[in-house]
């Protein structure tokens, strides 16, 4: 029996009926459906170091927080992160004050935004961007702008006119992603000059999502745009343990930043989930602590990955844009009589066992990125050995 209402207004906020079920909710289930190799989503096949479970598994035994922690976050993690911040960075935080935990990043970005945002505002957001962006913005009540990275050289670049040009004098923020997913672009030295000077002169906060910054695979290392002049006032950075240590189940994230904005982004926070991921706290706070050995080697390994998929796409006819960051390769179809990267990616399965993801998900302007798939590297080196030699057949 359908029950009826005396509205016919749709149930879902207005906000959101843009918004459906996820592109990653419909490509797993595929995978699960055709026993196909799940290159789509990203997150690790194996769990991170032993030593970081076991911490987690004492701190459950040792009942140090099973009951709610503190709203911030414990104090052993807010103090690693800003350990962390200073170790690598230079970067100097007060834990009690301009440190604040989340529930991952996804929760991070969503506080962060609806605690800066109010209708009117636009965000200017480096397309294709997190999916979670545009919800985030659009429950917000506020606008997003995007600046498309275009393919260049063989990677995707940002077109610094493009984005002077994108601000107005609605702009409230820059919402910028580097290291980038999906097309994993790591911004230069001279774009981060570029966006901070540009953020300075208009006056402009910044939030920038650097879950991957352990993950660039150039000699330059991660530049968090706060190091730069002008930014540690105006810039909210936004981190997170689950890609860093392949834990992502834990969903522990943060936000480092002054006290004034901390203290607005956790006025938004508390009213989503007020705390979480207790135990995992105190085990993060430990994994933040591993010796520089850790972080190289996994970067180290994940770059292995990195290659051994790049040369595999190749070799089955995509153009392969390699990833100077994230473990996510961009490619573009059209090298194999393709176009629609929707119907592609569908297809992909049946013919040859592998599941990716359509970038024109994450694209306003759907015919930027028609051509372009996404596929993870985060997996054990056997499975993207399978992967590759399926792959292999598209040809055939």
């Amino acid at each position: 029996m359908t029950t009826m209402t005396s509205s016919a207004r749709p149930f879902l906020n207005r906000r959101l009926a843009e918004f459906g079920t996820t592109i990653f909710a419909e490509m797993s289930a595929l995978a699960v459906a055709t026993g196909s190799i799940n290159l789509g989503q990203g997150f690790p096949d194996t769990d991170g170091p032993e030593e970081i479970r076991e911490a987690a598994v004492r701190a459950l035994r040792d009942g140090r927080g099973n009951q709610y922690p503190p709203g911030p976050g414990v104090p052993e993690l807010r103090t690693a992160i800003a350990a962390h911040q200073e170790r690598r960075y230079g970067l100097s935080y007060d834990p009690d004050r301009e440190v604040l935990v989340t529930a991952g990043a996804t929760e991070a970005i969503a506080a962060t935004l609806l605690a800066l945002l109010e209708p009117g505002d636009e965000v200017i957001a480096l397309e294709p961007y997190y999916d979670s962006y545009a919800a985030c913005i659009a429950m917000a009540g506020a606008a997003r702008v995007p600046v498309t990275l275009r393919p260049h050289e063989g990677s995707f670049r940002l077109d610094l006119d493009e984005l002077r040009a994108a601000v107005t004098p609605s702009t409230r923020l820059l919402l910028i992603n580097t290291p980038h997913n999906p097309t994993g672009t790591v911004l230069t030295r001279d774009e981060l000059t570029a966006i901070a000077q540009l953020a300075v002169e208009r006056d402009l906060l910044v939030v920038t999502d650097e879950v991957y910054e352990h993950l660039v695979f150039d000699d330059a290392g991660h530049l968090p745009l706060a190091s730069f002049p002008g930014m540690r006032e105006r810039t909210v950075s936004i981190g997170s343990a689950g890609k860093t240590f392949s834990f992502t189940g834990w969903k522990v994230g943060w936000v480092t930043s002054t006290p004034d904005l901390v203290t607005a982004v956790r006025s938004a926070k508390q009213f989503l989930t007020y705390v979480s991921a207790g135990p995992f706290q105190y085990a993060v706070a430990e994994a933040l602590s591993l010796p520089d050995t850790y972080f190289e080697a996994f970067r180290s390994d994940m770059l292995a990955k990195r290659d051994l998929l790049s040369a595999g796409l190749r070799e089955a006819g995509f153009e392969v844009f390699t990833p100077s960051g994230t473990y996510f390769i961009t490619t573009d179809i059209r090298p194999l009589g393709e176009t629609d990267g929707f119907a592609f990616c569908r297809s992909l399965p049946e013919r040859a066992g592998v599941v990716a993801i359509p970038n024109a998900v994450f694209y306003d302007h759907r015919e930027e990125g028609a051509p372009f798939v996404r596929f993870a590297f985060c997996k054990r080196t056997s499975v993207l050995e399978e992967a590759v030699a399926r792959l292999k057949t598209l040809g055939v």
